[in-house]
């Protein structure tokens, strides 16, 4: 006979939110499922700060606040927990002090070992958050950022920049981000 593969056991959204709370290991939750977060390099870290930092400056005086790397976001529709390296929330979001549901812009920091689920599983769910306005995917081998967007009439869009002397104008928060400045200190 032969062997039967056993499903990994679910864990509940509850059981999820809890344990992390006390683990030293960020993980994603998504329908069940859990998975751990890896580490991200130097130029990671400083292409996402770069954009912390940015966005936190630009946003005083606004009721945002900006996020980077240890806040999670709650997608709608599918049960699951992603966190973003960078997230933008504008509106009252009292829902847990431990995860947003009212994000208007989420930022993932590309790299090879999570490109393709940023740009596949991550964006679709992240479309299906009402209040999300954009969501940005920014290179860190060439100075280029894919802003995904949503018109008023709820369809969304897709714009591309590329080069240190291109700029992209956010709707949330609303300013101007210059690639220069997502790219401070980064070498290529």
């Amino acid at each position: 006979m032969p062997a039967v593969a056993t499903p990994a056991p679910r864990l509940s959204e509850q059981d999820y939110l809890e344990g992390e709370k006390s683990s030293d290991i960020r993980h994603e939750y998504v329908d069940g499922q859990v998975y751990a977060m890896a580490g991200a390099s130097k130029r990671h870290g400083v292409i996402a700060g770069n954009l912390f930092a940015h966005l936190r400056e630009k946003s005083k005086g606004m009721p945002c606040t900006v996020y980077q790397s240890d806040m999670k976001v709650r997608t709608a529709g599918r049960k699951g927990y992603y966190y973003p390296d960078v997230v933008v929330g504008c509106e009252p979001d009292d829902a847990d002090d431990y995860f947003l549901e009212k994000p208007c812009l989420i930022i993932e920091v590309l790299s090879a070992s999570t490109e393709k689920r940023d740009r596949t599983e991550k964006l679709l769910s992240y479309m299906n958050i009402p209040t999300l306005r954009a969501y940005l995917l920014v290179g860190q081998e060439q100075p280029e950022v894919e802003m995904f967007y949503r018109e008023p009439d709820g369809n969304w869009w897709v714009q591309s920049f590329s080069g240190l002397d291109a700029s992209i104008v956010l709707p949330c928060p609303e300013t101007t981000l210059a690639l220069v400045d997502v790219y401070e200190s980064v070498r290529f």
